[in-house]
């Protein structure tokens, strides 16, 4: 298989830079902080969290997937079906855990201290797509390897899944305009950034809803989708309560959001 880390950096690129001038060239909504120096604060967080994973883990999924499949652990490396089938699940029930551990973020108190640092964010855009705090990032890549050793998924499910999630959680910040008839349609299946943006808002119920990044069908299935912000979406107010002062973009000041109610 082709260097998975140059698969991951190009469908990475190319969608940021399609989503970004689809935004810029049909906003959907005004913005409130200067672009340039949130996207500056949110890419610097993206290369400093790359950095972290790259220091601190040991290995990471795909390496893992890798070894899983040498030594036939896991589930999946134990029943007989075509292999293209068992991609298909493993893809969607890796989507199934990241909303389920988004859930968890959102409702267990110290996690949630984590989770906030990307709703702080008070404009929603592409960037905000990978901000999440290093530790953060961390637990979630362990809770993806747990999962790839007890479930055995293989090295191009892993791949597959990983350049869906990237590529979903940038379209979906996107502020971009969706004409509402391909919105209607296109969020039956997969998170729109009109859905997602209700998750973005500063109201409490909102913010704790829909969890989904790729697929629409949990946040149905489990009760927690919410379709439309209350205040509309050319007036919802987007971010936390905490941390309304621009300096809080900065990546300094991001970083210790989780230790600071203020």
């Amino acid at each position: 298989m082709q260097n998975p880390d140059f698969i991951r950096l190009s469908f990475f690129l190319s969608v940021l830079v399609l989503c970004g001038l689809w935004e810029w060239l049909t906003p959907r909504k005004q913005l409130t902080q200067n672009k340039l120096f949130r996207w500056l604060n949110n890419l610097g967080l993206i290369a400093f969290n790359s950095l972290c994973l790259s220091l601190l883990m040991p290995f990471l999924a795909f390496e893992v997937a890798v070894r899983i499949g040498q030594s036939n652990i896991g589930l999946f490396n134990h029943i007989d079906m075509p292999f293209a089938l068992e991609v298909f699940l493993c893809v969607i029930l890796l989507d199934l855990a990241i909303y389920a551990q988004h859930v968890v973020f959102h409702r267990v108190p110290w996690l949630w201290r984590l989770h906030r640092m990307h709703h702080a964010d008070q404009d929603i855009d592409v960037t905000t797509g990978a901000r999440f705090h290093p530790i953060e990032i961390i637990l979630s890549m362990w809770i993806k390897i747990s999962l790839i050793a007890v479930l055995g998924i293989s090295p191009l499910a892993v791949l597959i899944f990983e350049v869906v999630l990237n590529a979903s959680a940038m379209f979906n910040h996107s502020n971009a305009k969706l004409p509402l008839a391909i919105d209607k349609q296109l969020r039956k299946w997969v998170v729109t950034p009109d859905m997602h943006r209700v998750h973005h808002s500063v109201i409490a119920k909102e913010t704790h809803s829909n969890f989904g990044f790729c697929l629409s069908i949990w946040d149905r299935m489990f009760r927690t989708y919410i379709a439309q912000p209350a205040q509309g979406h050319d007036n919802v107010k987007i971010g936390l309560p905490l941390f309304r002062q621009p300096n809080e973009q900065r990546l300094d000041k991001m970083l210790t959001q989780p230790f600071r109610q203020q």
